[in-house]
């Protein structure tokens, strides 16, 4: 499953078997419409890597997505190792145009991604940005968040969906009808979790609601087994959970 997480990404190198899906969130606005990526060639690479400002007031990223933040360098030729909040594999591995955003910038700088490779075992992809020479240069950089333009949506496959599609959809026991409350969240995993916030008319006489009436919410698999329809135009997602999984939850 693939998806991008407000203003991050989320997306995937998902189990086979399992429900595909890639999302989007975006922090601020909701962005509507989806489009390939286009990753622009910079005419003349960035040769600095961003300097953080503390003095700098708080950016505005309602028109920019998280992808991964840069956790340190790699090796001493100014690679960097990053921790993708994105699961679609292109925007680390296909060089093109991506932006910094580092502690203190009003808005993210453009700079050229050179070459990007998956670490299967580490959950983290090495990549190598236009200006980035030594491990100095590298170490300056740590923190800083890789980002791309709002609008920059990756077109999505069959059973894929953006995150901010989802959030807000209500959720219904297939059999019942019955609601049992609304998306409010997707956490990232194995299998993608939907964090549903309950609502007050789902109680434990259906044999499902969780024991602890002072939760708010539970945490759902999103595979299609559990979740087998997704209705984003009558706003539903219909659930089929196994005895005890609403209760697994406390």
């Amino acid at each position: 499953m693939k998806h991008e997480e407000a203003n991050k990404e989320i997306g995937g190198r998902g189990a086979e078997g399992q429900r595909g899906r890639r999302a989007e969130k975006q922090r601020g606005k909701r962005v509507g419409g989806n489009s390939k990526i286009q990753n622009v060639q910079s005419p003349t690479p960035n040769p600095q890597p961003v300097v953080p400002n503390p003095q700098s007031p708080a950016p505005n990223l309602d028109d920019w997505l998280e992808i991964g933040k840069i956790v340190s360098p790699q090796g001493l030729s100014g690679e960097l190792r990053v921790y993708p909040v994105s699961d679609f594999p292109e925007r680390f591995e296909v060089p093109g145009k991506r932006w910094l955003l580092c502690s203190g910038d009003i808005e993210p700088q453009p700079i050229e991604l050179l070459t990007g490779r998956y670490i299967s075992n580490k959950n983290l992809y090495v990549i190598k940005l236009a200006g980035v020479e030594n491990c100095d240069r590298a170490e300056a950089l740590r923190g800083c968040k890789l980002m791309v333009p709002a609008n920059d949506r990756p077109q999505l496959g069959e059973d894929e969906y953006h995150v901010l599609d989802l959030i807000g959809l209500e959720v219904f026991m297939q059999a019942s009808g019955e609601l049992v409350g609304t998306v409010v969240d997707i956490i990232p995993a194995g299998n993608d979790l939907l964090e549903v916030k309950l609502h007050p008319s789902f109680t434990t006489d259906k044999g499902q609601m969780t024991n602890d009436k002072g939760q708010k919410t539970v945490l759902i698999p999103f595979v299609e087994a559990i979740a087998p329809v997704v209705d984003l135009k009558s706003n539903r997602i219909e659930i089929t959970p196994p005895p005890g999984l609403l209760e697994i939850n406390n």
